[in-house]
């Protein structure tokens, strides 16, 4: 008995994920090659036409040029997120303090965030009279103009999840064997030597998955720009289209191609970065 103990404790969970994973995503893919327009019961097979239409539909692919900006801030907070990590991982005053404000914005409900910067960005909000203070008395319209609004909400997800990255960094930096800094202070090694001998070889893995989550995090943005904007100005990204051509247009069948097609991409991403970046083995499995 005591053999099938931990698979007990597993059913639970399995079924879960089972219920509420896979089966979702075999239905997508099913979807993805009919035209179910998500009320009708009939689903009428389309073969690859729906797949067809996302690579012959120019103004389908263009919104992810909107991603580049979620790159460049994914980009930002990683290294900002380990440049932290690293500056509190050793004996630094108020560290705790310091710690808790950089992971506190990651706790907070994201739909909490897109409110409360939306009066932030605002005419007249908390940026503009911060600016006002300092003698800007005509700040540009942070989320009504096409050339910022991008910016604005880029900025806002670097301050959310940068807190993520923090932590991951922060244990991963903490894990490394103290002799080993001990060992460079007797050879006189410069903070710049020990970070790149020491810190960077040893947390090269969460590097990694943290280079993962940001690119399939910069290419699936939703919640903040959905929340704040709505997708106007430019500021549509893949996701929101997708979900506006589901649920707006009723075309649940391209919709579920475009979130295959998408997850393909993050597929083909991680793929290239574990080939890039191998495990600690030294394989390329």
């Amino acid at each position: 008995m005591s053999r099938f103990t931990p698979w007990l404790f597993l059913v639970v969970p399995l079924a879960f994920l089972v219920v509420f994973t896979y089966v979702p995503v075999v239905n997508m893919f099913w979807y993805s090659f009919t035209s179910w327009d998500g009320i009708d019961p009939v689903k009428e097979p389309v073969g690859w036409r729906n797949y067809v239409e996302i690579f012959t539909r120019p103004e389908i692919f263009r919104v992810f040029l909107v991603s580049l900006y979620y790159l460049v801030g994914a980009a930002l907070q990683l290294v900002l997120a380990l440049y932290f990590a690293t500056l509190l991982s050793f004996n630094t005053r108020f560290r705790n303090f310091f710690k808790g404000i950089i992971f506190f914005p990651y706790l907070i409900n994201g739909v909490a965030i897109g409110l409360v910067f939306l009066y932030f960005f605002r005419p007249g909000g908390t940026l503009d009279a911060t600016l006002a203070a300092f003698g800007v008395t005509e700040p540009p319209m942070w989320l009504g103009d096409p050339s910022l609004v991008n910016v604005s909400l880029a900025a806002t997800s670097v301050w959310r999840y940068m807190g993520l990255n923090f932590v991951l960094f922060l244990g991963a930096i903490q894990s490394i064997p103290n002799e080993l800094y001990e060992a460079a202070d007797l050879d006189g090694a410069s903070s710049w030597q020990k970070f790149r001998y020491i810190i960077a070889p040893g947390i090269k893995q969460i590097i990694g998955l943290s280079v993962i989550l940001a690119i399939s995090g910069a290419l699936s943005v939703f919640e903040i720009p959905f929340i704040m904007t709505g997708g106007a100005n430019g500021s549509m990204t893949f996701v929101i289209q997708t979900v506006n051509t589901a649920f707006t247009f009723s075309r649940v069948g391209l919709a579920s191609a475009m979130a295959v097609v998408l997850l393909v991409i993050v597929l083909v991403i991680t793929w290239v970065q574990r080939r890039i970046v191998p495990d600690e083995r030294g394989d390329l499995s």
